[in-house]
């Protein structure tokens, strides 16, 4: 058994939570890639992916599964989504919060190709000419040129543009995400036309090495279908199993490399359907963070609600090598804050929405929309939704009949909220460094201050606990007294140390969402334990007394 696991937040695998009370131990390996978007071969031969929820580029060895960041989370691009190589060697980046597309040279040097491109997403190179689509309805595909000169549109009207490639017969393909389509034209213009219709969530074409068209399915179900362009137009499906598809990359050997939007990782894809893992899958989160009467813990990871699986015994830092990840569904509503109650999972949103989640039927229900940055949320006494509304600055309740009320304002960041067992609310603030207890009126009274960055927040017995971002740290503070101590510290939330985040994330570009805000989640379990959303290494951690 393993007991050290490079990530990005620790290169060399070696830093453990430091316990000054507790127990830790990871119920998961930490992830290498945040997330895996666009991939394309380098000059090099390495396989480089885009992780658009870290804004960073990394280069993949695919023969060892070495991972090296090339493009870093706090440089000049904001969130690539795909990337293509240049005749010359320089990568192009689609970043598509900002909307600007990136040429960076063999060199390193970066230059900024257009700011123009609504939500950029396809990239593509023909020798030295750039292609890039817009993931947008009503979206255009482009031809942009990097030494300048205006853009020359190809056609218009994409139903949600993404991974596009020249076929063999030089033509560029692109899907149509929202019809189910992929489509092609000439490089230089022309009538677009239909290739196929009825494609299964069609996310990105690509051609392998005898000119075959593969289309990615972004489903849960990972199916690739394979198309013969040459002769009947046959299709072949393959059911790989890998959630969340995103792209696509073969190399010399005709080898098929493929990406995960929703786990992240590296796998080859062989074609009847077998998988060989390069970089493993993992969390590319994770959020918020809950635990249910059984013991089942449910994490929100932007694009899917997911259950580690933890492995029997082990000590501090331990973990299986595999540390199952279950996908208990694929959430539309990008999902990061959680609380469980009778059977259900209640869920917050990036799209400002509060859902509840039926884990037997599958389903969900939508509680309240148009709130802004909704992040923590819990069950409050009398069984209404409390929500930290973060964008709003203030703290919310949503009733049965989805009645929602304020409880509280006037906050600066209000983060998470938890319920004492007298029926006290309590808030965190990260940005005023405090968590505080809403009273009467609505209210809002410091408990505890000096917190650095308080986010996740939960309440066992008589103390409150605090993960604190800014200073890595647990803190367990007295409603009562006001009194607090460091439980742990040098806790793997938050940005990697060196790097410096961006104060304030994108959260719509064009409709469309962008960057996630951070929250590192805790949640008391039956047994007493906490656990931890770890976001700084994509890990679930496990905190015992």
């Amino acid at each position: 058994m393993r007991t050290s696991y490079p990530s990005r937040f620790d290169e060399t695998g070696s830093r453990p939570a430091v316990r000054t009370r507790r127990q830790a131990r990871r119920l998961n390996p930490p992830s290498r890639l945040w997330g895996s978007n666009g991939v394309a071969f380098g000059p090099d031969g390495r396989l480089y992916v885009a992780q658009f929820l870290a804004g960073q580029i990394s280069a993949v060895d695919p023969a060892t599964g070495d991972v090296d960041i090339v493009v870093p989370m706090d440089g000049p691009v904001q969130s690539p989504d795909d990337l293509a190589f240049g005749a010359d060697g320089s990568m192009y980046i689609a970043d598509l919060v900002p909307g600007r597309v990136w040429r960076r040279s063999p060199q390193g040097e970066y230059f900024l190709v257009s700011a123009e491109v609504k939500v950029p997403n396809g990239i593509t190179c023909v020798g030295d000419r750039l292609f890039v689509n817009e993931m947008r309805p009503g979206g255009q595909l482009l031809e942009l040129f990097p030494d300048g000169g205006e853009a020359v549109v190809l056609t218009e009207g994409l139903a949600l543009g993404n991974a596009m490639q020249l076929g063999p017969d030089g033509r560029l393909y692109y899907p149509h995400m929202m019809t189910g389509q992929v489509w092609r034209i000439p490089p230089d213009g022309g009538v677009p036309e239909v290739v196929a219709e009825n494609v299964h969530e069609p996310v990105a074409v690509r051609f392998d090495q005898g000119g075959v068209l593969h289309v990615l399915s972004r489903g849960a179900e990972g199916i690739v279908t394979r198309i013969d362009l040459h002769g009947s137009g046959s299709r072949t499906l393959v059911t790989s199993g890998l959630v969340g598809l995103d792209n696509a990359a073969f190399d010399a050997d005709n080898r098929m490399f493929v990406s995960s939007y929703a786990s992240g990782g590296v796998t080859e894809l062989h074609p009847d359907g077998r998988t060989r893992e390069i970089v493993p899958r993992g969390l590319d989160g994770p959020y918020g963070i809950t635990v249910d009467l059984g013991g089942t813990v449910y994490v929100a990871d932007h694009y899917r609600l997911t259950s580690p699986e933890p492995s029997e015994g082990g000590a501090m830092g331990d973990v299986d090598r595999t540390g199952d990840l279950t996908t208990l569904n694929l959430l539309p509503p990008f999902v990061h804050g959680l609380a469980g109650a009778d059977g259900f999972v209640h869920i917050t949103s990036q799209y400002g929405d509060v859902h509840t989640y039926d884990p037997d039927l599958g389903g969900t229900r939508v509680r309240a929309t148009g709130l802004d940055q909704p992040v923590g949320i819990t069950v409050g006494p009398d069984g209404s939704l409390v929500v930290a509304e973060a964008g709003a600055g203030r703290v919310v309740a949503i009733d049965d009949s989805d009645t929602v009320t304020v409880l509280t304002e006037g906050l600066d960041h209000p983060m998470d909220v938890a319920f004492d067992t007298a029926g006290h609310c309590y808030v965190s603030d990260d940005r005023l460094g405090a968590v505080l207890r809403i009273g009467e009126g609505g209210t809002a009274e410091v408990v505890a201050d000096e917190l650095g960055a308080p986010q996740g927040l939960a309440v066992r017995g008589d103390e409150l606990f605090a993960v604190d971002v800014e200073h890595r740290r647990l803190w367990a503070v007295s409603p009562t007294t006001g009194e607090s101590r460091v439980d742990a510290e040098d806790l793997p939330v938050g940005p990697p140390p060196g790097t410096t985040p961006r104060t304030e994330p994108a959260l719509f570009t064009h409709g469309m969402p962008g960057s996630p805000p951070p929250f590192a989640g805790l949640a008391v379990a039956p047994d007493g334990s906490l656990f931890l959303s770890a976001n700084g290494e994509g890990s679930v951690w496990q905190l015992k007394t």
